[in-house]
């Protein structure tokens, strides 16, 4: 009974920190009037051409499954396989059962049709899964966090060029996140140090290197950074591990923001919602 009471209200506490945020940023400044005031402007964003989403009338619904780990594998491997797929090709992260409905639910939603044995990919041609993880990062965003997002951003008049993959601004802060739907072993020591250049660059309060994966951090991005780390800086700073394979730098006294590193264990909401508790509320 103490433990529902207790489920029951950090349930309403965290509806009400969400309904105080959303009026918090209201009042805020926008996301461009912040960005102008550090002399950044977006001349694009939110590019559609690899975009894997259904119609608008389907959008909270695909949403919904996109939270769920397997199905995001799922759906790489039928861009893997695409335009034509059978189940056993997008069978490896789920039951037969458990994919047989992801593969419903994308005909339901006008994204996949069956044809004879196989099922066609109607979209497309899909090179890459990363621009829908992006889309759907800024999502949570959006939905879960109350906060203003956009995805794919290429701004004007910087040192680094390439693109930033999500810009938010919560509660006045910039937030800069890297968004990574390829597996460890495909990332390589140059994307880190882009993504050190960019920090660098923007500047943001918070930034983020995420990885959609749930495999170990510890093994071989961790070490990236930690090398990244030695060859920037005469004393460098620590890669700390907050919990399981959520990590942070902690960039006290040189110039330039905290970072962090997380993967998608669990959930991809609860690990930046960590992310955002550590940084307001601070925390050796």
């Amino acid at each position: 009974m103490e433990a529902r009471e207790e489920s029951e209200e950090i349930r309403a506490l965290r509806k009400e920190v969400k309904r105080l945020r959303e009026r918090l940023n209201r009042l805020s400044p926008s996301l461009s009037v912040i960005l102008r005031r550090r002399g950044i402007s977006i001349y694009k964003k939110e590019p559609s051409d690899d975009l894997l989403v259904p119609g608008k009338q389907y959008i909270d619904g695909y949403y919904e499954m996109l939270r769920k780990y397997s199905f995001r594998l799922f759906l790489r491997d039928i861009i893997k396989n695409q335009p034509l797929f059978s189940l056993a090709q997008v069978t490896r992260y789920a039951t037969k059962e458990v994919t047989a409905e992801y593969i419903r639910h994308l005909i339901d939603i006008g994204i996949v049709r069956p044809e004879g044995d196989s099922y066609r990919l109607l979209k497309g041609p899909i090179r890459s899964f990363g621009t829908t993880l992006e889309w759907f990062v800024a999502e949570i965003f959006r939905k879960d966090f109350s906060a203003e997002a956009v995805w794919g951003v290429k701004i004007r008049h910087r040192v680094v060029g390439g693109d930033y993959d999500l810009l938010s601004t919560i509660e006045g802060f910039v937030l800069y996140m890297e968004i990574k739907s390829s597996p460890p072993r495909q990332v390589f020591q140059s994307e880190i140090s882009a993504f050190f250049d960019r920090v660098g660059d923007l500047m943001p309060e918070i930034s983020i290197f995420f990885m959609d994966t749930e495999l170990r951090m510890k093994d071989k991005i961790v070490p990236m950074f930690e090398q990244e780390l030695k060859e920037r800086f005469r004393e460098p700073p620590t890669v700390r591990r907050m919990e399981r394979e959520l990590f942070e730098i902690a960039c006290d006294g040189i110039k330039l923001p905290k970072m962090f590193i997380i993967n998608a264990k669990d959930s991809i909401v609860a690990n930046i919602e960590r992310v955002l508790m550590r940084h307001f509320r601070g925390g050796a």
